[in-house]
């Protein structure tokens, strides 16, 4: 899908998302000392502003206009400050080195796009920064839980781990979340990766860098 295409979805009147964060990435950024953070594929916003509310001065980006403009307003409504960036994450070159955290949920790319646009994700950290990266596993297609169905845009741990090159790997697992089906209560199977670059690795950012600087991207979509 394109960026028209989830400027459609995103017409609606209600949250396509709801308004609360993700279950993972609550709990994976509750009690973390605030510092800067880079939503990567924001949607809505509902991560990035549950971020400024915590603390967190956040860069959020999004491809879809619409998306943006929702997600600036609500964060408005809420009184919190969140930097809003329209940008394709497949073209999108964060500061490299300058985020405390960056966080990447329900980005579901071609797996050249995929790897080109983590890769990005990681130079942007800090050292002793962590970037958390959740989305639909392989296992879940066909499963009826909505999601893109296509596996090669779906996740495993060993897929997103293998594109995280460079980083301390605290957690790559299987996740379970309960959604509402026609059926009733089932689980859908997240993707869970959280890793880290090391408290003292200042020198291998620009080397990432200029392996993924000269690979041509384009649109694609992600939830």
């Amino acid at each position: 899908m394109d960026s028209t295409a989830w400027d459609a979805r995103y017409s609606i009147d209600e949250l396509v998302w709801g308004a609360q964060p993700n279950r993972f990435v609550a709990a994976e950024f509750t009690g973390l000392r605030p510092g800067r953070a880079l939503d990567l594929g924001a949607g809505e916003g509902r991560n990035a502003i549950w971020l400024a509310r915590q603390g967190w001065q956040v860069t959020a980006v999004d491809f879809s206009p619409v998306a943006v403009e929702r997600a600036r307003r609500l964060a408005m409504a809420e009184n919190v400050d969140v930097t809003w960036i329209v940008a394709d994450v497949a073209d999108y070159r964060p500061e490299p080195g300058a985020f405390d955290a960056v966080l990447v949920a329900y980005l579901h790319l071609p797996a050249k796009l995929r790897a080109v646009a983590l890769a990005r994700a990681a130079t942007a950290l800090a050292p002793g920064g962590r970037i958390v990266v959740v989305g639909h596993d392989v296992a879940s297609a066909g499963a009826g839980v909505g999601g893109p169905q296509g596996p090669a845009i779906l996740y495993t741990p060993q897929r997103i781990v293998a594109e995280l090159p460079g980083l301390t790997v605290h957690t790559a697992e299987q996740v379970r979340r309960p959604i509402q089906t026609d059926h009733g209560t089932t689980d859908a199977i997240d993707t869970l990766v959280v890793a880290a670059r090391p408290a003292g690795d200042d020198g291998g950012t620009m080397g990432l860098l200029a392996n993924v600087s000269s690979i041509p991207l384009s649109q694609h979509r992600r939830k």
